[in-house]
């Protein structure tokens, strides 16, 4: 079985970071995905979106839903993921759960306290202001996890847990409901 780990969390708050040291350590071959991946790469028009040649909020549906079957066709083909999401649509829980229903689905729920995540969005620069603030005020919200993590515990402790939670085989979130 095709397995994921789903690393959620408000932005800033260390997905990336915690993704590759899991990447780095886990035993066997693991996609390392996230949204940033595709905007970093150039696969959106972001200048363009910007600068409001193209309306984001009308693509933005199309644009995640071709994101989230891009997911499950990876995951089909049989690589193993380590995904790295912000579910900010009260829509996508649901749709991921269908469509991520034949994998072995790790959810992960990484908390950082909000004055860090403030300072790392400035940090960043690649952010719109607020947007951590907005993130942590509603991401974990109603969401039910295998496993929960705090940033400030530190990514070797954090990878840790992670991994030793995932080969203990123990499934009990949103994912397997």
């Amino acid at each position: 079985m095709t397995d994921i780990i789903f690393l959620h969390g408000a932005s800033s708050s260390g997905k990336s970071t915690l993704a590759r040291a899991l990447q780095a350590r886990i035993e066997r071959p693991f996609w390392h995905i996230s949204i940033d991946h595709l905007r970093d790469a150039g696969v959106l028009p972001s200048q363009r979106f910007k600068r409001g040649e193209f309306d984001w909020s009308a693509a933005k549906p199309a644009f995640f839903q071709g994101f989230h079957r891009s997911l499950a066709a990876y995951a089909g083909a049989g690589n193993n993921l380590i995904l790295e999401h912000i579910l900010d649509d009260e829509n996508w829980l649901p749709e991921l759960q269908a469509l991520f229903a034949p994998f072995d689905v790790y959810f992960v729920g990484l908390h950082c306290p909000l004055p860090v995540l403030i300072v790392r969005e400035a940090a960043r620069g690649d952010r719109p202001t607020g947007s951590a603030r907005q993130d942590f005020e509603i991401v974990h919200l109603g969401k039910s996890y295998d496993l929960e993590v705090q940033s400030l515990d530190g990514v070797e402790r954090n990878t840790d847990l992670i991994l030793k939670g995932w080969r203990g085989g123990a499934r009990n979130s949103d994912f397997t409901r």
